[in-house]
């Protein structure tokens, strides 16, 4: 698929990493941006030599949410138009990330405002330079939050916490951020790609499949009750024993070497 110069791809030693590529507008994501976004999650995800994911930006900014410069377009809207919207664009850019079968590493370069936010928050690992900050900045424009927000954020922190966030709409640190569990490492900045592609060729050279059944298993319990969460664990476990790569683990252990697993 034709990638813009708004967005850059990079796929190589099993690693793709997807670059939000407009400085001058804090990454404020354009529709057809953010549909880039979803088609480059999607072919990460399908694509056998691809085994994790890296998505960052360029310059202050990793996202400064949704690019809201270009307006409603001048025609009349009518009830369904907003919500419609919603479901199709963030939600939709939300869901993508959640849902790629390769683990996802936010390497939180800058503010990461609104959408861009819950973009950052929906990834599986997230890495936050010391300059990166996170606005919930919805309220700040009279509006209720999209993307997820108030899907994640309590999952994250617990519901208090999130009501904090969302109904002040202050700025929130990169230190701030890892104490309440947001982020997993704080950065220095100029540390900040090396420690994300060091984490990806971990995972690249992970179990793919089990990491992929792993993300899905941890996703869907916070949904779920214990019996259904245990009956999909078990179904995890024997759709991954068909796996070269679990075969693979424990042969290794029986004959006391490291594995070599190759994403099948």
């Amino acid at each position: 698929m034709p990638v813009s110069e708004s967005v850059r791809y990079e796929a190589r030693d099993q690693v793709a990493v997807v670059v939000l590529n407009r400085p001058e507008a804090l990454n404020a994501l354009t529709p057809g941006q953010r549909d880039e976004v979803i088609g480059l999650l999607a072919r990460a995800s399908a694509d056998p030599d691809v085994r994790a994911v890296i998505l960052t930006g360029t310059g202050r900014g990793f996202c400064a949410g949704a690019d809201l410069r270009g307006g409603s377009g001048g025609g009349e809207r009518i009830t369904g138009d907003v919500a419609r919207t919603i479901r199709l664009g963030a939600q939709r850019l939300i869901a993508a990330v959640l849902d790629c079968e390769k683990p996802v590493i936010a390497a939180v370069n800058g503010t990461a405002a609104g959408l861009g936010a819950h973009l950052a928050l929906a990834c599986d690992l997230v890495l936050a330079a010391e300059s990166a900050r996170f606005i919930e900045v919805f309220v700040r424009r009279g509006l209720v939050p999209d993307g997820g927000g108030a899907y994640l954020l309590p999952r994250l922190v617990g519901p208090q916490r999130a009501k904090e966030l969302m109904f002040f709409g202050d700025a929130l640190s990169a230190a701030d951020a890892e104490r309440l569990g947001l982020v997993n490492r704080v950065l220095p900045d100029g540390d900040l790609e090396k420690t994300a592609r060091e984490w990806a060729a971990r995972l690249a050279a992970g179990p793919t499949r089990a990491l992929a059944l792993t993300k899905q298993l941890v996703n869907a319990s916070l949904d779920s009750d214990r019996s259904t969460a245990f009956t999909a664990e078990a179904a995890a476990q024997e759709i991954n024993m068909t796996t070269q790569d679990a075969q693979e683990g424990l042969a290794a252990f029986a004959e006391r070497r490291g594995p070599e697993f190759r994403g099948r």
